[in-house]
């Protein structure tokens, strides 16, 4: 029987990546796991992985958007088993890159809607479960992207930067219905979103340089983090945003000028811009 054997869990973006890594150490410990996401193919291939963890409890899966607040409300309500939610983890999100004076507010509003404000639904909605079963343990991933400036991906980082603060204030205020909030900020970490940055040379060893323990991260470092957040062992922690990133957090952002070239141009990522053409 393991640690967490009985407990419900709720993961947003549970299909692949971080999310999936965190799925799994939970199940790992006999918790009842429920995956959220967007694609359902994904959904229900990792249901089958997690189902085969052997400790592992009910596995469930919900397909739905965290932009949308009725999707996520859903998802926790049907996490609650019994109406009880005892942890929820808010992974799921999106990246961005656009120099800043020519990044359209459509792919501003995008990229906060999915990171922080699903984010903010996540910790709205499963406190509530929450709050009337007695506490809980919430943990959003953020980034390093939260903690240092990355050029070119303002809207990403303040997104995350956001997710941080929420985070802070939300367990000042939660802690009163026995709800811990953390979050975790990840450095760069082999994940699909990840995979242009780790393929470029230039931009790896760039990352690479800025980190005192010099590698990329995996999944699992980042789950572990998220299970220690949420477990018992940590019962007298909240709020804190705890960088899992190699030390990177200790240095700068990286450069990730040779995909703004790429992608814009060399005038627009020198900051040459003509104020009359949009």
């Amino acid at each position: 029987m393991g640690l967490l054997s009985g407990q419900n869990v709720f993961v947003t973006g549970g299909g692949s990546g971080i999310g999936l890594a965190c799925a799994s150490a939970f199940a790992a410990d006999g918790a009842n796991v429920l995956i959220m996401g967007r694609n359902e193919e994904k959904l229900n291939a990792a249901a089958v992985e997690l189902a085969s963890i052997e400790a592992a409890g009910k596995i469930s899966i919900y397909s739905g958007d965290v932009s949308v607040e009725d999707d996520v409300a859903a998802a926790a309500e049907k996490a609650s088993l019994n109406g009880r939610l005892d942890i929820a983890i808010a992974n799921a999100g999106t990246g961005g890159l656009s120099p800043i004076m020519v990044t359209e507010t459509s792919n501003w509003d995008e990229v906060m809607q999915t990171n922080l404000n699903g984010t903010f639904y996540t910790i709205k909605h499963a406190g509530r479960w929450m709050a009337q079963s007695g506490g809980g343990a919430i943990c959003a991933i953020s980034s390093i992207a939260g903690v240092r400036t990355h050029r070119f991906m303002g809207s990403y980082c303040v997104s995350k930067a956001g997710i941080d603060m929420l985070v802070r204030n939300s367990a000042d205020e939660l802690g009163v219905a026995n709800i811990r909030v953390n979050s975790v900020c990840p450095g760069l970490v082999e994940t699909d979103l990840a995979s242009g940055l780790l393929q470029t040379e230039a931009v790896f060893k760039d990352y690479l340089d800025c980190m005192p323990i010099s590698r990329h991260g995996v999944t699992k470092d980042i789950s572990n983090a998220v299970r220690f957040l949420c477990g018992p062992e940590s019962s007298w922690i909240t709020g804190v945003v705890l960088s899992v990133d190699g030390g990177h957090h200790l240095r700068r952002g990286p450069n990730v000028e040779p995909f703004s070239r790429m992608l814009f141009g060399d005038d627009i990522t020198d900051g040459k811009i003509d104020a009359n053409n949009s």
